[in-house]
């Protein structure tokens, strides 16, 4: 992988998530709020989805395509709050669990460098807000535990 190649965590419901694998991972979309971070994402990256409600993490995608402004309806969003996702990346998934598989976070949050930023009893928060990039040392655990979990070797 390229030094520049950033690792980010993506937020989101697993309503959201289900939009996303109804497509076969070959979109994703972040809120209005998120341009300035939507500016940041590059075709190489990597993102790993981390799923609301359930509190795990559950497949890795690469970011294939430039930004770009689309507001189609795809994720349903909370209800009474429905935001476009309008800035958009072509994706391709890198590896997808099977919910079975599903990594819990709590597993990993005394693991992982961006959750040691809060006190542990809030680790939680450390996956608040949709998308943060994270270290290359947390990138390797996460895809660690994701290729564990999905029985590929290392």
């Amino acid at each position: 992988m390229a030094d520049d190649v950033r690792t980010w965590v993506l937020t989101g419901s697993p309503e959201n998530y289900a939009a996303t694998a109804e497509r076969g991972f070959t979109v994703i979309g972040l809120k209005e709020r998120n341009r300035n971070r939507a500016l940041e994402i590059e075709p190489g990256d990597r993102i790993v989805l981390y799923l609301t409600k359930i509190m795990r993490f559950a497949a890795a995608i690469t970011v294939t395509g430039e930004l770009y402004e689309d507001r189609e309806k795809i994720w349903p969003g909370k209800p009474g709050k429905v935001d476009p996702y309008p800035w958009r990346f072509a994706t391709e998934p890198e590896l997808v669990l099977d919910e079975a598989q599903f990594v819990p976070a709590e597993a990993l949050k005394g693991d992982l460098e961006h959750v040691g930023k809060w006190p542990a009893e809030h680790w939680t928060l450390a996956f608040q807000g949709q998308i943060r990039t994270v270290s290359e040392h947390d990138a390797d655990v996460l895809m660690a535990r994701l290729r564990s979990a999905a029985g590929v070797p290392a």
